[in-house]
């Protein structure tokens, strides 16, 4: 088993600043390759306090206010206009930098792209939906209409 420290959020294993064990190959094959994680170490302490301020000041800090988020974003539909061809389908695919991009230019707040998830990859225009995970136990899901951009 092999200790780490993980960089950003692994689905299913923690968040940023957490320190966990995994496998020595999943450890060594995926997530230090990937950047998701760095080896654990006695000084890594420091490391750990560093990754956990910078997510605090970057989380929803209530609650409450993550539920007030919540509403605004499932009230609306965000719309994503995108290079497309004549048939509707896209070239390339929408990230989720352009969905927190999408909806901080709707004037609904500011998401962190890290906690979008979308569950297929959107190739076409559309509606779609996506999820956001704005506080540990609030999740958003996000109704992206998908148009070609002019």
């Amino acid at each position: 088993m092999a200790k780490l420290i993980l960089t950003n959020e692994v689905a299913g294993l923690g968040s940023a600043g957490d320190v966990v064990e995994v496998k020595n190959g999943y450890a060594r094959n995926y997530l230090i390759p990937q950047g998701y994680a760095t080896a654990w170490t006695r000084g890594g302490e420091k490391q750990v306090d560093q990754i956990q301020a910078a997510r605090k000041a970057r989380a929803i800090h209530d609650r409450d206010e993550a539920v007030a988020l919540k509403d605004k974003l499932e009230g609306t539909k965000v719309r994503l206009a995108v290079k497309a061809g004549a048939t509707g389908r896209l070239f390339g695919s929408v990230k989720t930098a352009d969905i927190a991009d999408a909806v901080e230019g709707a004037g609904l707040g500011s998401i962190d792209k890290r906690k979008v998830h979308i569950t297929n990859a959107i190739k076409a225009t559309g509606d779609h939906e996506a999820t956001v995970r704005l506080h540990d136990d609030v999740t958003a899901v996000i109704t992206l209409q998908v148009v070609a951009a002019k």
